[in-house]
């Protein structure tokens, strides 16, 4: 699995990546007149996912770096697909990441009246005409990678016919696909973009910002292009999708001898393994309810992520590690998770939860005792201290932590075998109560040792395993979901011809866990706060407390598979050397 990560970040020291070592260059050189401007400029038809926060953090980041500026700006040009809830979620997510545009937010809607006057003036310098072909005719006559394109039979119309025909298209006059304005270049051209590209089309539809001013809105490549002028852009940085489509950008601007004329440099998207990063599919998922909605914690974008406990510390880290390449690669997701684990191992808060409750009574242990031992609250941070955890008679451990006949290997709870209670005593299993019907255990009974107390282990006396735990009349209900990856297949969209990339969706990728037994401590929690279960993993408090009491999401597991791959690949390496 390729993976463009380079590790020498992690020390602190940034090396140049080639869009840096450009824009160094440049800024040496004093082009632009010493100026670095750039842009993150998405489209509002769908929430961020993990590859708009590799953009975002490089199109902030290198502005940050080298003391230059960054907008954010909406290209909002087509109506059809967007909506006012997509913008204010773009605009949390690049603020929950870390980044200000301060008084730079823009909209390309901004620039509309601008923009139809540059589409008035390509008409009159004969290098754009209304085409009145059917959206189907334009793509037969548009040709293929081997066969040229063939020029339309309206190609030819005069500027004064065609400057009659787009002032009419402005005031309504045609329905919705009777023609569009295409730029005039190359019929014949290898690169399919400069076959005469559409620049405006007509959409008789309400505009979230101009209302019914417009009825015809221009394309992607004509707006974006230009909006970046407007704003004073230095480098249009963008993914690799965007290179063909670099002549045109270039084109666009100098038919109309722009003022300011941007470099745009192309560079590799994140791809995640086990995961969909194309905001047309996972609309997809949405519509077709296959998770909860955008923010679902399986879901890749920023706010499923956040949901889920990602911090954008974090991310950050992930996407600084990653690096800016060249060339198209995958990233595996046990990256993603490394630098999430690493990151809340220092923040997070220990607790103890049972998420699968058994119920353990201490024979010897009086009644009506309870007693407040002392617990760490992170042993990586001294500074956040300690808290009282309440011991009592009858508590709760994992099922999972007891077997009736134990396999080879197996060091925790067992009859007559002695176990540690974090934090707490030595117990021993002396009884298993089952339930009558079902022969199912409900309860074990056991004994512990006073001269254990706090887990230290007497002199000669040796346990194999420490155990979490609750106090059965101190802890609280809460439910629990555990999270796996969303699809079953580490590239869902490679063998589509296989079937709907849906198909891979994996079955098992929720589990809810509605009986699950916290420690009391976490009764002050709040929406959003991380903790680590100890020996469980990391959870974070679900927006869906509110209503339903207690809910955790896990964010991630403990066991960190990025760290054994890492180890595997340096010990290969060895072996060759």
């Amino acid at each position: 699995m390729n993976s463009s990560h380079n590790h020498n970040r992690e020390s602190g020291k940034r090396s140049l990546d080639f869009i840096r070592t450009i824009i160094a260059e440049d800024l040496k050189n004093n082009k632009n007149s010493g100026r670095l401007h750039t842009r993150f400029p998405p489209e509002p038809n769908g929430f961020l996912h993990i590859g708009h926060a590799k953009a975002i953090c490089l199109n902030f980041g290198v502005a940050s770096e080298f003391g230059g500026l960054c907008n954010l700006r909406l290209d909002d040009t087509n109506p059809s697909k967007e909506d006012v809830s997509y913008i204010e979620s773009i605009k949390e997510d690049v603020s929950w990441l870390g980044f200000d545009w301060q008084d730079r937010l823009f909209y390309a809607s901004d620039y509309f009246d601008r923009l139809y006057e540059y589409a008035l003036e390509l008409i009159k310098k004969g290098k754009a005409y209304v085409d009145s072909l059917s959206a189907d005719e334009i793509r037969q006559y548009r040709g293929t990678l081997t066969e040229p394109g063939k020029e339309s039979p309206y190609r030819n119309r005069s500027v004064e016919e065609n400057l009659d025909l787009f002032r009419r298209m402005r005031n309504a006059e045609f329905d919705d696909g009777a023609c569009v304005l295409r730029a005039k270049i190359d019929m014949g051209s290898s690169n399919l973009s400069m076959r005469d590209p559409t620049l405006y089309r007509i959409r008789h539809m309400v505009h979230h910002r101009t209302g019914e001013k417009w009825c015809i809105y221009p394309m992607y490549d004509f707006a974006h292009c230009l909006s970046d002028s407007i704003e004073g852009i230095t480098h249009s940085l963008c993914t690799l999708e965007f290179e063909n489509n670099r002549p045109l950008y270039d084109w666009i601007l100098n038919q109309l001898d722009a003022q300011c004329h941007p470099q745009q440099i192309e560079f590799a998207r994140l791809n995640l393994t086990y995961t969909i990063l194309s905001k047309r599919k996972l609309l997809e998922l949405v519509e077709s309810k296959s998770v909860s909605g955008w923010d679902d914690p399986r879901m890749p974008t920023l706010s499923g992520l956040r949901r889920r406990g990602f911090t954008p510390e974090a991310i950050r880290n992930f996407c600084q590690l990653i690096g800016v390449a060249k060339f198209n690669s995958t990233v595996d997701i046990a990256l993603l998770e490394h630098c999430l684990r690493g990151d809340l191992n220092i923040r997070a808060q220990r607790v103890m939860a049972v998420l699968r409750p058994l119920k353990v009574v201490i024979m010897n242990y009086p009644e009506d005792k309870t007693e407040e031992l002392k617990a760490v609250n992170n042993p990586e941070d001294p500074e956040m201290g300690t808290r009282k955890v309440p011991f009592t008679r009858e508590l709760y451990i994992e099922r999972d932590d007891f077997r009736q006949d134990p396999p080879k290997n197996f060091y925790r709870l067992s009859p007559g075998r002695e176990v540690r209670l974090r934090y707490a005593y030595f117990i021993k299993c002396e009884e298993v109560i089952r339930d009558g019907s079902t022969a199912e255990i409900t309860e074990l009974r056991c004994t512990y040792d006073p001269a254990t107390k706090g887990g230290d282990s007497p002199e000669g006396r040796k346990v194999k395993a420490t155990l979490h735990w609750v106090s059965a009349p101190h802890s609280i209900k809460a439910e629990v979901r555990l999270y796996e990856y969303l699809f079953t297949k580490e590239n869902p969209m490679q063998s589509k011809e296989e079937g709907d990339f849906k198909d891979y969706l994996n079955p098992k990728s929720l589990e809810i866990l509605k009986s699950c037994r916290v420690e009391p401590f976490l009764s002050s929690a709040c929406v959003g706060g991380k903790y680590q279960f100890e020996r469980l993993g990391y959870f974070c408090v679900d927006p869906d407390s509110f209503k339903k009491g207690l809910v955790f999401n896990r964010t991630v597991s403990l066991r960190d598979t990025w760290a054994k791959i890492q180890k595997a690949e340096k010990k290969a390496s060895s072996r060759v050397s």
